[in-house]
């Protein structure tokens, strides 16, 4: 799932190497369940309960 590119300075952080953010949704942030279930929601929207539990 990609980062909206205004909001990737939200998910900066700082090495020894350099400062970095990152493109896609790493799932090891504490919302990206969030975010994987609303874009599946989006993808099934019409078919939930019907033929998608």
């Amino acid at each position: 799932i990609m980062v909206k590119e205004e909001d990737q300075y939200k998910t900066t952080f700082t090495m020894k190497w350099g400062t970095y953010a990152y493109k896609k949704m790493p799932f090891g942030l504490s919302n990206a369940r969030a975010t994987f279930q609303r874009a599946m929601d989006m993808a099934f929207k019409g078919l939930i309960n019907k033929i998608v539990l």
